[in-house]
């Protein structure tokens, strides 16, 4: 059996890197960004902002874009593509919303398949002239004089969805104020710098408004913390293991994984480098032996990139793991719910499935077996970490979906283990 050993860093945190793009498009300026995540997603949003007039230039090791203000956009000459991309489907309608042309944006299949009703229901509140396909994409966004300020409390918990009505709070008369129950990832208040209050009843209010001038974000992204879940748990569980991953992203709203990993007994360590404008620093992994535990359910917006591979942690450590309250996995890439279910018993492993979730106990040696991804990158790098602990080969069936959001996973993979 193999093990994992060595240092690594990692390509910018997915998240971070669409915001940045978004962001610095917004900023009347040069912004400059080291390490910034050129997977297809990501490329996804640059190529949508590039028909939208913004100027951007990426030498092979720094990303510049020029910004300017709405006003000075330019109307696209063909459909907006986001691809796979739910990020820039739903930040980006934020922005659509409020110019003075009309534009249509797409995605491809997969994409076309995944809700926007989320962000539609707010942004149709806030005076937006929005046609779908029935709360699907494609969206054709009419242009309007000005958005209105709304005070909207988010149904459910997503980030995408508070990032969308902030956006398109910047070009709305008044202030608009968003309301969050559970906490979600906080890059776009972060990096936005925008007013946050905490209220009596235990939300939080953050708020948007055409008086927010737009910082120069220029920065060296830190590593995708989502994308070093994977290796973190492949130190964990394979014998002689320590992985030191360097300049990863450990914004709090990121890094519910690792209070978990606690609560299961891991053996790791964390050193803090750098506050701002995103918290980053270096984690070192050994490994451990591993006790499942029950997950609180305040922690599942928080861990929801992580559980594909949260589940093969878990089957491999000790007594019952149960995971609820996370049916939103249905609406990713994949039905991941279904996926993680169907994957994890083609290669040995029982699981039981729920609506909003799954079960199972650990810990069970996985067997052989060929892997359906469904092109979800998460769903494939998962199940690569699977193969690491089975001398029977786990086959996927489109491994290159990984460049999704990780273009490097099998050369990192390859390189520590």
């Amino acid at each position: 059996m193999k093990k994992i050993h060595g240092t690594i860093k990692l390509p910018g945190d997915k998240s971070i890197s669409h915001r940045a793009a978004l962001f610095a498009a917004l900023y009347p300026g040069k912004s400059e960004f080291s390490n910034f995540n050129f997977n297809n997603d990501c490329k996804a949003t640059l190529s949508c902002l590039e028909q939208l007039g913004i100027q951007w230039h990426y030498d092979g090791r720094v990303l510049r874009i020029t910004g300017k203000p709405v006003t000075e956009w330019q109307k696209p000459s063909k459909p907006l593509d986001a691809r796979n991309s739910g990020t820039t489907a739903r930040l980006l309608s934020g922005i659509l919303s409020g110019l003075s042309f009309e534009t249509t944006l797409t995605g491809d299949a997969s994409l076309s398949r995944r809700p926007m009703d989320r962000v539609l229901k707010p942004l149709t509140q806030m005076g937006a002239r929005i046609e779908s396909e029935n709360g699907f994409l494609p969206m054709h966004f009419s242009p309007v004089k000005k958005l209105k300020a709304i005070r909207y409390a988010l149904p459910v918990a997503s980030a995408q969805v508070k990032s969308s009505v902030l956006l398109a709070g910047l070009n709305a008369a008044g202030e608009t104020e968003l309301i969050e129950n559970t906490s979600t990832r906080d890059h776009t208040e972060r990096m936005l710098r925008l007013r946050q209050v905490l209220n009596e009843d235990g939300t939080k209010s953050l708020f948007s408004s055409s008086a927010i001038n737009i910082p120069d974000l220029s920065m060296t992204i830190p590593g995708d913390f989502s994308s070093a879940a994977f290796f973190i748990v492949a130190a964990l569980l394979l014998p002689g293991s320590n992985l030191t991953i360097q300049n990863v992203s450990l914004n709090p709203t990121r890094t519910g994984f690792l209070q978990v990993l606690k609560m299961m007994g891991a053996n790791f360590s964390i050193e803090e480098t750098s506050s701002f404008p995103e918290p980053a620093g270096t984690i070192t992994v050994q490994n451990s032996q591993l006790q499942n535990c029950a997950i609180p359910r305040e922690l599942n917006a928080n861990i929801i990139d992580e559980i594909p591979v949260l589940a093969i942690l878990a089957s491999q450590a000790e007594g019952p793991f149960i995971l609820r309250h996370v049916k939103e996995l249905r609406y990713k890439e994949s039905d991941r719910i279904s996926m993680i279910v169907e994957n994890l018993r083609a290669t040995g492993i029982p699981v039981e499935e729920f609506d909003d979730g799954f079960q199972l106990t650990g810990p069970v040696k996985f067997k052989g077996g060929r892997i359906e991804t469904k092109g979800d990158h998460r769903i494939a790098m998962s199940f690569a970490i699977a193969n690491l602990l089975t001398e029977e080969e786990i086959i996927l069936d489109d491994p290159d979906c990984t460049a999704v959001s990780f273009p490097s996973f099998w050369d990192i993979l390859n390189e520590i283990s």
